[in-house]
């Protein structure tokens, strides 16, 4: 798994068993850091040309494999199959299209080892947003909790509504967080001490939260391309300083998150991703729900994700459902992801 927070390639040794529902163990992980030049390939990604774009397709599959090789290192464990996310250099489900780069047949053939991979393509060929594709590993894996909330790059949330599972990118987090801790050459805001530094601007708050997507139904999902259309341009018109709209950011991710999970009468909801190590979003989020959060260990709150992706890539070899349409808007549920051979 590599999220729009570029922070590295997640990944996760599973082994899974079905004894009337799907029973996990997390064998070992490990998150590979990218190096500042893969970093800076995969930021440059949007704008490359096709060509060029294709090249670094193949160049990262290849990395993929080479760090999974790296990775098994040392373990006996026989591997049935790799489940690759790939990294999002283009999502844009409105007119069809969404992009997912690390070519799968180069990472089954350097590692030897069956990989699916391109899990989103089908949805949005169906007429789905593509995402979130979490939300059956959350039905199937984690349903002992009212709602699963994941703050990334983007914040998400998926939860139960009578017979359906729903499912909706809920605003950006880390990735609109780092953008602001960049511009005061901080790589990110540990624990929120920049935002606490920062005052609450109210024209602001309202204005991100006036955001025409806020007032849309669900199904739907965010990318980069809304963020830099849309988002950006927001904070950039107002002239107050880079901690206050770090802290006004904090407020706008809080809010949209309590107002997600006060949405629906529910009790707990099991919070994973990076920001949940952000004790000063945290503590903003709790102040605006009666819903309880529960934080996991720290294998799951940082490789759920990844976790859930292994379980994608078993339900697609075995040809069952795991991308649902009452979450992404598909005109069906389906079964995604193309299966690169040895």
């Amino acid at each position: 798994m590599s999220g729009t927070s570029l922070d590295g390639l997640d990944i996760v040794l599973c082994d899974f068993k079905y004894e009337d529902q799907w029973i996990f163990d997390i064998l070992k992980s490990d998150t590979i850091e990218y190096t500042e030049e893969w970093k800076k390939k995969l930021a440059n990604a949007p704008v490359l040309t096709g060509y060029d774009l294709s090249i670094l397709h193949k160049d990262f599959g290849r990395y993929i494999g080479k760090s999974v090789i790296d990775f098994l290192k040392d373990t006996n464990y026989k591997i049935d199959l790799i489940a690759s996310h790939g990294h999002t250099v283009f999502h844009q489900p409105e007119i069809n299209f969404t992009l997912q780069i690390g070519d799968g047949q180069e990472i089954a053939t350097s590692t030897n080892i069956t990989t699916i991979s391109d899990f989103r393509s089908k949805d949005v060929a169906l007429g789905g947003q593509g995402a979130p594709l979490v939300p059956i590993g959350d039905m199937l894996l984690f349903n002992n909790y009212d709602f699963c909330v994941n703050l990334g790059g983007f914040a998400n949330i998926s939860y139960n509504n009578h017979t359906q599972r729903l499912a909706y990118d809920i605003c950006p987090a880390n990735i609109i967080l780092n953008y602001l801790a960049n511009k005061l050459e901080h790589e990110y805001d540990k624990n929120g001490a920049l935002g606490f530094l920062g005052k609450l601007d109210d024209e602001l708050l309202n204005k991100l939260n006036n955001l025409e997507y806020y007032h849309k139904e669900h199904p739907k999902s965010l990318g980069k391309e809304w963020l830099i259309d849309s988002f950006i341009p927001v904070l950039e018109t107002s002239e107050i300083s880079i901690k206050d709209k770090i802290r006004t950011v904090y407020e706008h991710i809080a809010q949209q998150t309590a107002n997600a999970l006060n949405h629906e009468k529910k009790s707990t909801a099991l919070f994973t991703g990076g920001g949940v190590y952000n004790k000063f979003l945290i503590n903003l989020i709790k102040q605006k729900t009666s819903t309880e959060i529960i934080v996991p260990d720290a294998k799951i709150i940082e490789f759920k994700e990844a976790l859930i992706f292994a379980l994608l890539g078993i339900l697609r070899i075995e040809n069952k459902i795991n991308c649902l349409s009452s979450v992404t808007g598909a005109s069906k549920d389906s079964s995604g992801g193309v299966i690169s051979l040895v």
